[in-house]
């Protein structure tokens, strides 16, 4: 498998999956503003122009991290990395990527965007300390996301903060 990565970009999530789960993986860097790596136009791999991406062995290509992670996980599912597929417990860890993604890390991805003025920066603090204040409470005994169980969803929330 081929990930398709760049530093400091949430791709270091399904690296940390790929490494803790012990996959073969052939690390790819692309440079995110020139849209290139180093076998050519990013772009011809993943169209959306970000990372990640991952290359499987029979040539097609997964995007979307909490998309890539589940997948690792379901590779190698007594890792439990993720709870089986259809249970219970994978729809909670779904409702946790869900969160991460559309709560945290599209709003943290706000203050990389050189267009932030100070109003803007202060609506997305605000909107973000409301979710980290939630976020805590859920935290309050727990050693990990879902529970006492190291999941994907640890290391995307990892990653984001």
């Amino acid at each position: 498998m081929n990930l398709y990565y760049s530093p400091g970009a949430c791709s270091l999530a399904p690296h940390i999956v790929m490494r803790g789960a012990g996959f073969p993986v052939e690390l790819n860097r692309v440079d995110l503003k020139a849209k290139q790596f180093e076998g050519g136009d990013y772009k011809t791999v993943n169209g959306k122009g970000y990372v990640p991406a991952l290359r499987l062995d029979d040539g097609s290509v997964l995007t979307e991290a909490p998309v890539v992670m589940q997948y690792l996980a379901d590779q190698k599912p007594d890792s439990g990395l993720a709870p089986k597929a259809g249970s219970m417990e994978r729809y909670r860890l779904q409702e946790w990527l869900n969160f991460i993604t559309s709560e945290l890390h599209k709003g943290m991805g706000n203050f990389f965007n050189p267009a932030l003025t100070e109003d803007w920066r202060k609506a997305v603090t605000d909107r973000l300390s409301l979710r980290m204040d939630w976020l805590a409470k859920q935290l309050e005994g727990r050693n990990y996301l879902m529970g006492d169980k190291f999941t994907v969803g640890d290391g995307y929330l990892f990653v984001i903060l």
